[in-house]
């Protein structure tokens, strides 16, 4: 495009901001700092499995670490309360 193809002006009135790519239902956009190495981990690992998104991959990990998480505190739980329970 050359100069000469531009308008003179422009009518930007019935614009509206948004972000260019709106972000799907369920998700909020953030900003965070991550670690230089976790990051690069994550992208390494969606190009050794051919494609992907790292950040679909974190939030897979970050899922599974508080169903671990969750699950291993009820356990123990219930095992502290058996074990009262028999003493």
């Amino acid at each position: 495009m050359t100069n000469k193809d531009m308008q003179e002006e422009y009518d930007f009135t019935k614009g509206t901001r948004r972000p260019v790519v709106p972000v799907p239902n369920g998700k909020i956009r953030i900003t965070i700092r991550i670690d230089e190495d976790i990051l690069e981990w994550f992208r390494t690992q969606v190009e050794q499995q051919s494609g992907g998104n790292y950040q679909t991959m974190m939030n897979t990990a970050l899922r599974e670490y508080i169903h671990h998480h969750n699950l291993e505190e009820m356990l123990r739980k219930v095992v502290r309360e058996e074990l009262q329970k028999s003493a």
